[in-house]
């Protein structure tokens, strides 16, 4: 990117800094990170005036692709004059993301005292941080969060979402209820669709589904603008949640009317339609977004195959994966993932094994096999003797960061039979944060 950038200006032709800053908005749009920060890096080289809206922008791309360390060594290195509540709030949001509860609020306090001298509107930074709260469970911090924006005046929708978020969460529907009305009450409380689908999702929880049904009829009325994609494929999830064939399809024919058929919405409609068991739809679905004009989008894959072995349905896995390869797509690990999870529950074990090779061979990072299917493949191994392919699993896993050096230690142990663990399972839990009593999905 650079390069480009240097030949254009060795070229004789102008570029401005509102031109560069645009590249770079566009960039994060399609997060393009990476891309992004080399155009903010390319305007400090030029000795471009940085506003602090740059440096601010610049905060954040450095957190997304070197991590929140170098984000935090670049945030020392400016200078206390462009510290202002931009990248103050910036940092904020890193912290926030990162689940850092001190650190963030460590910041906030910054910002309110940078708001003291510089009157600014706190309510987003506020909610930011009440957001956090709600995310990792710190209730009573939300609940004081709250009462002081109250107190001071400068809450609004959003505070009130995050907060109906919170109930949803604890599953706690009478505290949602009353927060609903009180919302409703509020004229400074926008209830908007996505209120609706909150409580919709609450009651989905706790099983009360007329409930539930009579919040997406109301959510549904509110639909409109922008927002009308992102909303839809919301309610395609939760109709499906509820058993609702006929709404999800409703749904569906207003959203692929909407402009540029995405390969979102339709990831949202398959998945809706592999809830319902509706196989032949998610077919007919499949081959309108296979003639369409969108991009290939491996996760539409992912979801029809993950559908198929779901219902058994194995040889239709294996001929739409033949037929991708034959098309030169590439695949990953999560659609060899999908296909060894079918064979497992299936119990075709050697089927199974060899897959599941194919999906640790070709994982990409950040992914992680399916710990179930995982772990019956090293049980069965163990179990014919087949050491060596056990050894080779162990090994890869560990190559990859699939394991945790003190888990394969284990494994190693159980697959030598030196420790009479019943279940390779057991041993991984650790690396999978999997509670005792967990059962695959699907499964029960």
């Amino acid at each position: 990117m650079n390069r480009l950038l240097d030949q254009w200006v060795e070229e004789g032709r102008d570029i401005k800094h509102p031109q560069l800053q645009f590249f770079v908005k566009q960039l994060r749009a399609y997060s393009r990170f990476n891309h992004a920060l080399q155009v903010s890096e390319w305007m400090s080289k030029e000795n471009l005036h940085l506003t602090t809206g740059d440096i601010a922008v610049r905060l954040d791309l450095i957190a997304k692709v070197h991590g929140l360390n170098e984000a935090e060594k670049y945030y020392g290195s400016i200078s206390d004059t462009s510290r202002d509540f931009k990248v103050y709030g910036a940092l904020l949001n890193c912290y926030a993301q990162h689940n850092y509860v001190e650190k963030a609020e460590a910041i906030m306090k910054k910002m309110i005292e940078y708001a003291s001298k510089h009157p600014t509107d706190l309510v987003v930074s506020y909610n930011t941080l009440l957001k956090l709260y709600v995310r990792v469970g710190e209730y009573e911090k939300m609940d004081a969060l709250m009462q002081e924006m109250k107190e001071k005046d400068i809450y609004d929708s959003v505070t009130f979402n995050n907060r109906l978020n919170a109930y949803v969460t604890t599953e706690d529907i009478d505290g949602m209820e009353k927060l609903l009305a009180q919302m409703e009450a509020d004229p400074r409380v926008n209830v908007d669709w996505l209120t609706f689908s909150t409580a919709a999702n609450g009651y989905i929880k706790a099983g009360q589904f007329e409930k539930s049904l009579a919040m997406l009829k109301k959510s549904e009325q509110l639909i409109k603008g922008n927002m009308r994609r992102v909303a839809y494929e919301s309610l395609l999830s939760l109709y499906a949640a509820i058993g609702k064939k006929d709404d999800v399809y409703h749904i569906w024919n207003m959203c692929k009317n909407l402009n540029n058929s995405r390969n979102s919405s339709y990831i949202c409609m398959l998945t809706a339609l592999a809830k319902l068991d509706d196989i032949e739809g998610a077919e007919r679905i499949l081959e309108e977004w296979e003639s369409g004009n969108t991009c290939f989008d491996l996760r539409i894959p992912n979801v029809i195959v993950s559908a198929y072995c779901k219902n058994g349905l194995l040889e239709k896995a294996e001929a739409y994966i033949e037929r991708l390869e034959k098309n030169d797509k590439k695949l990953d690990g999560r659609i060899w993932d999908c296909l060894a999870r079918g064979y497992s529950k299936c119990s075709d074990m050697d089927k199974a094994v060899q897959t599941m090779k194919k999906a640790i061979l070709t994982g990409g990072s950040g992914w992680k096999p399916y710990p179930f299917t995982l772990a019956a493949c090293i049980e069965h191994l163990k179990g014919k003797g087949d050491l060596e392919l056990a050894l080779e699993f162990l090994r890869m896993c560990m190559e990859r960061g699939h394991f945790s050096a003190a888990t394969y230690d284990r494994l190693l142990s159980y697959v030598n039979g030196e420790i009479s663990e019943p279940k390779a399972l057991d041993l991984m839990k650790g690396d999978y944060d999997l509670k005792s009593d967990e059962v695959p999905d699907g499964e029960k």
